[in-house]
């Protein structure tokens, strides 16, 4: 075609540069995360789904004394009416909301498998029925009652609550965590009577301090219990600033178990820690003998966590067992509090304690303005009803006679004037229904309850009861507006509300007791590996193919030993459990091995690089067992080295330790305890050079000095002996050959040296 012909679509597109469009774009799908998914509002502590989920299992009039509904119909709900995304994500929220090790007060009452501490995930909806606790009733207690603002749901067809009346303050109760875009949020749970407490003295003290307030809540209270060992003055900073560490230990004890033996029970874990995760990785502590006073682990939990750590001996200090245990494993973790929440339903902000605790109170004070209106409107209704039911029952033949005679009873009863009644019936009160001009009509809502009343309430004894139902609203309706009109009485009432919910929900109901209490961390002190192994005789074998092991008791070097097929032996010495052995590679790292963790010698053992990591193009040049005291010559193939101390060669990781620097082609080649005041070097051109041993640097880490000039080829050994005993080597037959006329080869370093004495070896080896 070459006619131009305007696709349907192209009035629809337009040019914007692509960097505007994405961040246009990503902005509002941030803004979603953080209002609609991830961040909690303050006044009420939920999300909207955990909202949506319980408006819900309201609607479903799942109450706490009624019956339970299948979860899926619940979620299914939800998903369909409120909450447009997957149901397995509106499951999973409802099932955390079940689980007591998760939340401090539950607001889903759960039937079947919900899930449990060992992190086991909970059953398919279609198995598990649910229903509201008396906390979620709490929560939405005064929907009824206008207490909030309502919107559309998603699809315009339903609406839902803005944010719940929120009897408690859940928020801190229960905390919350999520992650946003660029933010996060991470609230503990908190004790609901020392919550209400320091709601209580912030009504009666506005001004009162972040310090103060900590009088009423000394730190979170978790659901699984535990022990916080951080002190007063850094948690008092946490929950100033909105944001700090708190550290979390399990609760322990000794149990005896006679004639000197013990063990230790772990009763109650971290929160959010999952105890399966935790024994495996206590497991593994004793699997690898990172901690080698630990001899085994089992959990022997039913309803409650009863973990045994059993010691290796009876002699071990508890208390540094355990605090092994603290620093390697999840016994103690670090909370990260982040009160990051939606202050007033859209702003986020990093909240201290009492800007949380304010923004509730605030809250409730708006929702008890709300609900005084709805009830003053209900009295007013009421007593509309009240004033003609009154009129009618003062007139009653005259309305019977209306009734029962006139062709149009409604518009007969609005017509009459019943001036002199009015005044009798509200005993000439000064009040006035909203809708009513003129004291002596009826309106049609009077009309219509005259007109609705039944022929049994005609009796006397009907007309006093009105006239004390009259007069206990109006009273009550007096009451309402003077809270209306004063804001002292505001918060008084709402400090009579919060008294009633610490004695209902308090530590007189079950489970309100604080469960985590406080203590001293005291230090932890840094146990070294070699205090805590008993020491043993070991045998350290490492084959030509680089597979290591610790064969029990000190057995004879000569002894012959199995090994794969293809490999033999290539190091082998005598050490102890308490020992640490030190490996030189030829890329010039020292690493260190700790015997009491090699593996033991009824099998060939494990190859070296998987216990340190030795890159695969690097030869093992040396392994021995380290002596602090003593210093070492360590010297590459290019004919560099210098002395180090072994102190200054112990690698703290697997990564070892870089000592010797090496580039290229040039490798570790000689690593040998000093031994004497004179150095011999020998090269591949079978040169000789003997120079002191003072000629050469002490260093810590560096290419060092040079030890001999070569024209051409490399190093190939060097020594340290003492020059008044003579240089010794292994002449071809095994025999140990000493030269003590030494003046012809001694000369200074860095010199080319000469032609090796007659017998030397012919591989250019010291020995």
């Amino acid at each position: 075609m070459n006619d131009l012909t305007e696709e349907p679509n192209m009035g629809l597109i337009t040019a914007e540069p692509l960097r505007r469009a994405i961040g246009e774009r990503y902005l509002t799908y941030a803004l979603s995360t953080i209002m609609d998914r991830a961040l909690p509002d303050a006044r009420d502590g939920l999300k909207p789904v955990h909202r949506r989920i319980l408006y819900a299992m309201r609607e479903l009039r799942l109450s706490p004394t009624g019956g339970f509904r299948k979860s899926a119909k619940i979620s299914g709900d939800v998903m369909g009416n409120y909450h447009p995304h997957g149901e397995a994500a509106i499951y999973d929220a409802m099932a955390r909301l079940a689980q007591d090790f998760n939340v401090r007060y539950p607001l889903v009452d759960g039937q079947g498998n919900f899930g449990n501490i060992d992190g086991d995930n909970p059953a398919a909806s279609r198995y598990t029925e649910a229903r509201m606790t008396i906390f979620a009733e709490a929560l939405l207690e005064g929907l009824a009652e206008d207490a909030v603002d309502y919107r559309d749901n998603y699809d315009g067809t339903l609406s839902e609550p803005v944010v719940l009346p929120a009897g408690f303050p859940q928020l801190l109760a229960n905390g919350a965590s999520g992650i946003a875009v660029g933010m996060a949020t991470n609230i503990p749970p908190h004790n609901i009577s020392e919550l209400c407490d320091a709601c209580f003295h912030l009504i009666k003290t506005p001004q009162a301090r972040d310090e103060t307030l900590l009088n009423f809540i000394p730190g979170p209270d978790f659901p699984t219990g535990g022990v916080i060992v951080d002190p007063p003055a850094v948690i008092a900073e946490a929950y100033r600033t909105g944001r700090g560490p708190i550290r979390l230990r399990s609760r322990w004890n000794v149990e005896d178990l006679g004639r000197g033996q013990w063990q230790i029970v772990v009763t109650e874990i971290p929160y959010q820690v999952q105890k399966s995760k935790l024994i495996e990785k206590l497991a593994e502590l004793i699997q690898t003998k990172k901690i080698p006073i630990l001899a085994d682990v089992r959990d022997e939990s039913a309803d409650d966590i009863r973990v045994i750590l059993e010691p290796k001996s009876k002699n071990v200090d508890p208390d540094v067992l355990m605090g092994m245990l603290f620093r390697n494993s999840d016994l103690e973790v670090r909370f990260s509090l982040n009160m990051n929440v939606l202050i007033d339903g859209l702003t986020p902000k990093v909240c201290g304690l009492k800007e949380i605790l304010q923004a509730f109170l605030d809250h409730r004070r708006e929702v008890l303005l709300r609900r005084s209106k709805h009830r003053i409107d209900k009295i007013d209704h009421r007593l509309e009803v009240l004033e003609g039911l009154l009129v009618a029952f003062l007139n009653l033949d005259r309305v019977i006679d209306i009734i029962r005679y006139d062709e149009d009873p409604k518009l007969a009863l609005l017509c009459e004037d019943w001036t002199k009644s009015y005044a009798r019936a509200m005993n000439e009160a000064d009040y006035l229904p909203p809708d009513k001009t003129e004291p002596g009509e009826l309106s049609e809502v009077q009309v219509e309850a005259i007109l609705n009343m039944r022929l049994r309430s005609l009796r006397r004894l009907e007309e006093m009861e009105l006239t004390r139902e009259r007069d206990a609203l109006m009273e009550e309706r007096a009451g309402l507006q003077n809270i209306l009109d004063n804001e002292t009485l505001q918060w008084d009432k709402l400090a009579e509300q919060i008294k009633d919910t610490k004695k209902k929900f308090g530590k007189d109901y079950e489970g309100g007791a604080r469960r985590t209490n406080f203590a001293e961390a005291g230090v932890i002190e840094e146990v070294p590996l070699e205090a805590m192994i008993e020491k043993e005789p070991v045998t350290i074998v490492c084959s030509q193919m680089g597979w290591i092991r610790a064969m029990s008791g000190h057995i004879d070097l000569t002894r012959e030993l199995k090994f794969k097929d293809g490999d033999g032996p290539k190091f082998i010495f005598h050490a102890e459990t308490t020992d640490k052995v030190l490996v030189f590679a030829s890329n010039g790292r020292f690493y260190t091995l700790a015997p009491a963790t090699l593996p033991g010698g009824r099998g060939m053992g494990e190859p070296l690089r998987l216990i340190v990591d030795i890159p695969n193009d690097a030869d093992i040049v040396d392994i021995f067992v380290s002596r602090p005291d003593r210093k070492l010559l360590v010297a590459s193939s290019a004919g560099d080295g210098f002395i180090v101390s072994e102190e200054e060669v112990i690698a703290q990781t697997r990564a070892g330790k870089q000592v010797l620097n090496v580039k290229g082609d040039v490798k570790a080649q000689v690593c040998k305890p000093v031994m004497g005041d004179h150095v011999a070097v020998v090269g591949e051109n079978r040169k000789v050079l003997i120079f002191p041993l003072s000629e050469l640097p002490e260093l810590s880490r560096g290419k060092g000095v040079r030890l001999q000039k070569y024209k051409d080829g490399v190093m190939n050994d060097a020594t340290t002996f003492d020059l008044s005993g003579g240089l010794s080597w292994l002449d071809p037959a095994g025999r140990t050959r000493t030269e003590t006329e030494l003046g012809e080869w001694i000369a200074k370093r860095a010199s080319a040296g000469r032609m090796a004495p007659r017998g030397f070896p012919r591989d250019n080896k010291f020995g």
